[in-house]
């Protein structure tokens, strides 16, 4: 399993990100539990951003965002938010899901990305 690298505190029983095979696989929602669907989406995002970096990649190496939403209704702001943040030279494939989130969690980010070179 030395090919594979984790990123999570010590007893935590879930990484934010994993590395393998030059890809890096990671999860954010937004630390800041706000009414504003598009506040969670950019504070998610930023958090996405900083998973990627830590593990060696960058938003510009994103390959597939799957993006689930708490109430389809509100996704035009959560595209206000994506429109603003993602690197339009370097869009990735990207799903929209309408799912149950847990507490006050509006938006979780779930991605896959390729290492930089």
């Amino acid at each position: 399993m030395s090919d594979i690298e984790r990123f999570a505190r010590p007893g935590v029983t879930r990484a934010r990100a994993v590395v393998h095979d030059g890809r890096v696989y990671t999860v954010s929602t937004s630390p800041v539990k706000s009414d504003s669907m598009e506040e969670q989406a950019r504070h998610a995002m930023k958090q996405l951003e900083t998973h990627l970096i830590e593990a060696g990649s960058s938003k510009s190496r994103l390959l597939t965002v799957t993006v689930y939403i708490a109430d389809m209704a509100r996704k035009a702001e959560m595209n206000k938010a994506w429109d603003e943040w993602a690197d339009p030279a370097n869009p990735p494939q990207r799903a929209c899901i309408g799912a149950v989130l847990e507490g006050a969690d509006l938006i979780e980010l779930v991605a896959v990305a390729a290492l930089n070179d």
